[in-house]
């Protein structure tokens, strides 16, 4: 460069690289920013567990993986259990595969949600 002895244009040039590769990263860094921030993750969030025992066809439908009908399919089954024995007709999260429909994946999904109680 005109009027410039070479350490200067070297160090300019330098100083070029280095403001590019920053602001790369700091642009790196925004988009991972947004994509955290906007990514939706299917979590469930529960103010308190749900008592399978108990709880409504509203609240079932809450749980990862159970939807209106085989929510409705476990209300079906606990009051005929319920019913015709006394007891409740859920004692822990395996109990919910005697539900059709119901199997080892979804009870996995769904047990950290669940409480029980053995009173009818």
């Amino acid at each position: 460069m005109y009027g410039q002895s070479e350490s200067q244009s070297s160090e300019k040039s330098f100083a070029f690289v280095i403001a590019g590769c920053a602001a790369v990263l700091i642009s790196i860094g925004f988009v991972l920013l947004a994509r955290g921030s906007n990514k939706q993750t299917g979590d469930v969030h529960f103010v308190s567990k749900i008592n399978p025992n108990k709880a409504s066809v509203a609240s079932l439908v809450r749980l990862p993986g159970v939807g209106p009908v085989r929510a409705k399919d476990i209300v079906a089954y606990r009051q005929r259990i319920t019913n015709s024995s006394g007891n409740v007709a859920f004692q822990e999260p395996n109990d919910l595969q005697n539900v059709k429909g119901i199997g080892p994946k979804t009870v996995e999904k769904i047990e950290m949600w669940l409480k029980f109680d053995q009173k009818p």
